[in-house]
């Protein structure tokens, strides 16, 4: 009988508690348990989603080169003398046929004028001759004059005509060297400062002195060594002038200048693998000058579709590279991707996204595969990714 009282108090113990959690339960409202259970699960993180451009684009390869100038003039006296004037400013820019320097010229006019004076006498001297000349033919006529009279007639005639054109000539040269006392720029460009200044003595020789550098500025050349594959490819064909070339300076992120193959090599550097190409720019704004570093990129091949995505975008994974793709169901998949070429600013994919694909171009780090996203659709950007509609 004790046991089945104890039984009996525990069973309505048991009733008790389940009462009074019900009573509860219906005070409160099971509602509001339900709210608290709902809001202690994490809200889906918002990040930047940005569908994959598709568009046609062409192939390209990229290079390290250096501007040279087409024309590198060393200016070097061509007669002797004394510098008497320096008519330029270091680094000016001179059109072809400027003067340059002035050399004494007062020996070299005395010169001309010397030269000039025996081309008058030597015409004298022609001018009788001549007239021998031909009077010895009418007196050899009339069989007047010995055969012997004849021929000195004749030979003077000769060698005065032969002085004449001596004469002549060496007063072209002494003209020639007048000339040359005025150094002029023998083609458009830019020089260097003077390396002579007024009073020093230049000779001409092999120890001849430079006196400044001239280099031309527009067209300029873009020089840079290609690999065999893109040779092969691109720049082997008669077709090679039509291959699209692009330059890039030091201080720019993409390639801001268009031009076109001018030169390729006539054999490939087997220490290397590589032959030298050589392309030409327009300069016309002087900017370029020889010896500045270029990222050179060459182009070729029928254009393709292609998928574009922002580099910042990608992420890494040991060797691999990955982005996150948002699904329809707004959840994030891990997608691993192969990597192509830069065009304008996004990259190429070459495997692993199709047309239409959403990424998440920001955010990242807060989420991660399998996760619920909320997606801010966003437009691909090559430097960052910028809300749609925004300007």
């Amino acid at each position: 009988m004790p046991s089945k009282r104890k039984l009996v108090a525990a069973s309505a113990i048991s009733l008790a508690i389940v009462a009074g959690v019900a009573a509860i339960y219906q005070t409160f409202g099971g509602e509001s348990v339900t709210s608290s259970v709902a809001a202690a699960a994490p809200p889906a993180a918002e990040v930047d989603v940005a569908a994959v451009i598709s568009q046609s684009i062409t192939d390209y390869q990229t290079y390290s080169g250096r501007i040279e100038a087409i024309n590198y003039v060393q200016i070097r006296p061509l007669v002797s003398g004394t510098i008497v004037a320096v008519h330029f400013r270091d680094g000016a820019t001179v059109n072809k046929g400027d003067l340059l320097f002035t050399i004494d010229p007062r020996p070299y006019q005395a010169e001309v004028d010397r030269a000039a004076a025996q081309l008058a006498s030597a015409e004298a001297r022609n001018g009788y001759a001549s007239t021998d000349w031909a009077r010895a033919q009418r007196l050899l006529t009339d069989n007047a004059i010995a055969k012997r009279d004849y021929d000195e007639a004749q030979n003077a005639d000769r060698e005065a005509l032969s002085a004449v054109k001596a004469a002549r000539a060496a007063l072209e040269t002494a003209r020639i060297n007048l000339g040359y006392t005025s150094v002029t720029a023998p083609v458009s460009g830019r020089v260097s400062r003077a390396e002579l200044t007024v009073g020093n003595v230049v000779s001409i020789g092999a120890n001849a002195p430079v006196m400044t550098t001239l280099v031309s500025m527009s067209p300029i050349y873009a020089s840079f060594d290609v690999d065999e594959q893109t040779y092969l490819r691109f720049l082997s064909h008669d077709t090679k002038t039509t291959v699209p070339v692009r330059i890039g300076l030091a201080n720019e992120t993409g390639f801001s200048r268009q031009g076109v193959i001018d030169s390729v090599d006539n054999r490939l550097d087997t220490s290397s693998g590589t032959i030298r190409v050589r392309a030409r720019f327009d300069n016309a704004d002087g900017v370029l000058v020889p010896g500045l570093y270029a990222r050179v990129r060459v182009g070729g091949g029928a254009p393709h579709q292609a998928v574009l995505v922002s580099d910042a975008a990608i992420q890494t994974d040991q060797e691999k590279k990955f982005v996150l793709l948002v699904d329809k169901e707004n959840k994030v998949q891990y997608r691993e991707v192969k990597l192509g070429e830069q065009h304008e600013g996004l990259r190429a994919i070459s495997d692993g996204l199709q047309p239409g694909d959403r990424i998440v171009v920001n955010g990242m780090q807060r989420v991660r595969p399998n996760d619920a996203v909320k997606p801010n659709l966003v437009q691909m950007s090559g430097d960052a990714a910028t809300t749609k509609g925004s300007s």
